[in-house]
């Protein structure tokens, strides 16, 4: 696990932003989805990689806690598969381009579709109303990377999660599209996991001051908890 705390700068321009630590609080469960980012054997077992996330492993208890709190609140959880083929290597060629052959060949292979390193780690409590997604770039939300947005939307989904590895690549270019695509997007300071922590926290600090919202795992389960009872209390 990381040692985060957010540094002060970040909070000073939060709150001179936004008045309140937390913007988006609010958040009706029942709009909210849990995005678990490449949580995959590609990158978490040391068999299928190199260059494991160490801290990944860490991170395995939040996700499954925050996932079972929000379906019983009333959310929906969705797993996100780093994966390749041939489609996204030819339009995405500059990223293998930018690597030498052999560990770009290596990525390629790990993450083929129905491949040992592309199945989602095993600890983790993937359930049958859950939804899994493929994608194709970093981001989870750019187009041409995957239907992730479009299925938010169809399901009238507002609040986003941010959950996975790693946290300054996928996690957070997934974090920032989402909210440029108008999702209320929070990252999970303690439900994502990079190679460093000063990685882990310069991801958040700057995602915090101006995309979004930074919250640990127990925050969010609070907010979940209490805003379900309001909204149970209201509708009675």
């Amino acid at each position: 696990m990381h040692d985060f705390t957010m540094p002060q700068w970040a909070i000073d321009r939060v709150m001179d932003r936004r008045s309140k630590l937390h913007v988006f609080d609010d958040m009706d469960p029942r709009k909210t989805a849990l995005i678990v980012v490449d949580l995959q054997n590609g990158f978490m077992v040391p068999e299928h990689t190199p260059m494991p996330v160490k801290t990944s492993i860490g991170t395995v208890p939040y996700v499954n806690k925050l996932a079972a709190t929000l379906r019983e609140t009333g959310g929906k959880v969705f797993w996100i598969k780093n994966t390749t083929n041939e489609t996204s290597l030819r339009e995405w060629s500059i990223w293998d381009g930018m690597s030498r052959p052999e560990p770009a060949k290596e990525r390629a292979e790990t993450f083929i579709a129905g491949g040992a390193g592309h199945k989602i780690y095993p600890e983790l409590d993937v359930r049958p109303q859950d939804e899994i997604v493929f994608k194709y770039r970093f981001s989870a939300f750019i187009q041409g990377s995957s239907d992730l947005p479009k299925r938010l939307r169809e399901q009238g989904f507002e609040y986003v999660l941010i959950t996975g590895t790693v946290t300054n690549v996928c996690c957070e270019s997934s974090a920032r599209d989402a909210m440029m695509l108008n999702f209320k997007t929070i990252m999970v300071s303690d439900g994502n996991s990079a190679h460093s922590d000063a990685e882990h926290a310069a991801t958040l600090a700057a995602f915090y001051s101006v995309f979004g919202d930074v919250m640990s795992t127990d925050e969010v389960i609070a907010c979940l908890r209490n805003n379900a009872a309001y909204h149970a209390a209201a509708a009675e």
